[in-house]
């Protein structure tokens, strides 16, 4: 089928949705425009604080977009290409968008809290307790997932004669393994990683200490990103995978530490600029070989090969497509920062269902960028390979598509598209690394709070918290490959999604209003991950994976409390909503 039939159908949806079903549930649920919002009933010039809407959007955005809408609709593509689509299109439709919409909406409605505050209003202390149980462990999964895919792809080669060029043709380096002339494309990428980490202090201090203007401060990121690339191309670094996950875990640890300022906000300010870049560059890049005729050319249908790596298709295709459709973390994003910057109510639903909308337009492009421009071949060499000593690497799948397709729309050279398509993930993960560390540290001081009535000081400790978060993620990522964890981090994600959405219903069902939109896809969510857990924990048990078997069994705990807390809010409470404070 046309890549171009695939997108245009999927925007027109997206386009529909926005303008009506998103216009209905804001009608539901209570939307007033009049209504005065925390950020503007606050404004303490530091958390609460109202930004213009595009502003706002553009936060919100690059908070819940990132390497999930690339690496799970790589992974995915297994199943064939349909099953992909339809669930990206109408899971973003009516479980995503609807999800990171309200979960907004409630966040503002409950003066700013976060979805874990609105938990304990509304489902008691256990949907608390649920909730930060939830979140802990969905971290440490995602960024063992993380760091195992980064090192990975740091390290990547490719032939050279798969890229279409002869050894002195070409900018990259070369390497022969096995009689094959090889490229590091990983080794620029690794450069370009560090340089933009190095710089990224001196980029924050002028934007923040010396107030540089805005215009300065864009055209300083760009420059960077220029000479990470230059600089990587003459001086590739070349280390191997398992030193990558010691470096990148020190650095993290680090860099969860000293103010956001010095790397992670600059850091984001540059990746940012990736990111609009390369969902540009792909949209463009599809509309032109589509009015050339190029067809996706992988199979529209692969149930067996899907059901023999990953399971079945429901649950398994539901939990691996996490961030593309729906994602239990947008819920953290919405009740932590963008809730405190929306001037208005509307706003929710113009963020919150529209950002969605736009991370969905991007697994999309995923797809047809993977679909269209990788045989079907080398795409199962590199995400799912059948050699044991091969580890997969959906990053490098998708880049090497990204620069065929770039090469094929815009005539960018496929070495140079590639390496653009590795930065436009590697970024974002290593970003996503040390923000997810930090949260990870205050999670488990909130947990130890639950679990000891006085916790010991050294419970309280920031690098005592940052440790545990950090080899917890070591330790997942050097005993597990990717395509191993992949999984049950979606699952995780995706509980946690559920549970946003049972807290969601119960605030409407305290407030007599409708909610079905909710509790139907929070039922399916939980359904669908509870199926999930029970087939990994199967294959974990073959293959006697004991760490990932506690994991498993600490998830289905969790669910089994979920489910009893469904129950019992939702078979007759009746009690009055606390109103917020603010």
């Amino acid at each position: 089928m046309n890549v171009l039939v695939l997108l245009f159908v999927a925007i027109f949806l997206f386009l529909i949705a926005a303008r009506y079903y998103a216009g209905y549930i804001a009608k539901k649920i209570g939307e007033d425009p009049n209504n005065p919002t925390p950020a503007v009933k606050i404004n303490d010039g530091r958390d609460y604080v109202p930004a213009k809407n595009y502003i706002v959007f553009a936060h919100h955005f690059s908070a819940i977009a990132g390497a999930g809408p690339i690496l799970g609709p790589t992974m995915a593509l297994l199943y064939g290409y349909v099953p992909a689509w339809l669930w990206i299109v109408f899971g973003g439709i009516f479980f995503g968008a609807v999800h990171d919409f309200t979960a907004l909406f409630v966040s503002v409605r409950e003066g700013g809290r976060s979805m874990a505050e609105v938990a304990r209003r509304t489902l008691g202390k256990t949907g608390f307790n649920l909730f930060i149980g939830f979140t802990i462990v969905m971290i440490v999964l995602v960024t063992s997932s993380f760091l195992n895919a980064t090192s990975i792809s740091l390290t990547s080669l490719w032939p050279l004669a798969k890229i279409g060029v002869k050894e002195g043709e070409t900018f990259l380096k070369t390497v022969v393994v096995d009689g094959v002339v090889m490229g590091r494309i990983g080794g620029i990428a690794s450069m370009s990683v560090i340089v933009i980490t190095f710089f990224s202090p001196v980029l924050g201090w002028l934007l923040y200490k010396k107030r540089m203007k805005t215009v300065f401060a864009y055209l300083i990121a760009l420059a960077i990103g220029a000479i990470s690339i230059v600089l990587g191309i003459h001086f590739p670094v070349t280390l191997s995978p398992r030193t990558w996950m010691i470096i990148i875990s020190i650095y993290v640890l680090i860099a969860a530490g000293v103010p956001v300022w010095v790397i992670l906000q600059p850091r984001d300010f540059i990746n940012v600029q990736i990111l609009y870049g390369g969902i540009i560059l792909l949209v463009l890049s599809v509309l032109n070989i589509g009015f050339h005729g190029l067809k996706v050319t992988i199979p529209a249908f692969n149930l067996k090969e899907g059901i023999q790596y990953l399971g079945l298709v429901w649950p398994m295709m539901f939990c691996t497509i996490a961030c593309g459709a729906i994602s239990g973390f947008h819920g953290l994003v919405a009740g932590g920062t963008t809730c405190k910057q929306l001037p208005s109510e509307k706003d929710a639903r113009r963020i919150g269902y529209n950002a969605m909308l736009l991370e969905s337009v991007l697994a999309i492009c995923v797809v047809l960028a993977v679909g269209a421009a990788l045989s079907f071949s080398d795409y199962k060499s590199i995400v799912w390979p059948t050699d044991p000593a091969v580890k997969s690497n959906p990053i490098l799948g998708f880049s090497l598509a990204a620069g065929h397709l770039f090469n094929l729309g815009l005539g960018i050279p496929v070495a140079l598209g590639t390496i653009f398509g590795i930065l436009l993930v590697e970024g974002f993960v290593v970003t996503t690394l040390d923000a997810a560390v930090r949260l990870n540290r205050y999670l488990f001081e909130e947990l130890w709070s639950i679990v000891f009535k006085n916790p010991p000081r050294f419970l309280k400790n920031y690098w005592v918290n940052s440790g545990i978060a950090v080899l917890l993620m070591w330790i997942l990522a050097y005993s597990n490959a990717f395509n191993v964890l992949w999984p049950i981090f979606g699952t995780a994600n995706q509980l946690l999604a559920a549970l946003t959405l049972f807290a969601v219903s119960a605030w409407l069902l305290l407030r007599k209003k409708k909610n079905w939109f909710t509790l139907l896809p929070g039922v399916f969510m939980l359904l669908t991950t509870i199926a999930s857990l029970l087939i990994l924990f199967k294959s974990y048990l073959e293959k006697n994976n004991f760490i990932l078997i506690v994991a498993d069994l600490l998830l289905l705990g969790l669910a089994i409390g979920v489910i009893i807390l469904f129950i019992r809010t939702f078979s007759g409470k009746n009690r009055a909503p606390e109103e917020a404070t603010v």
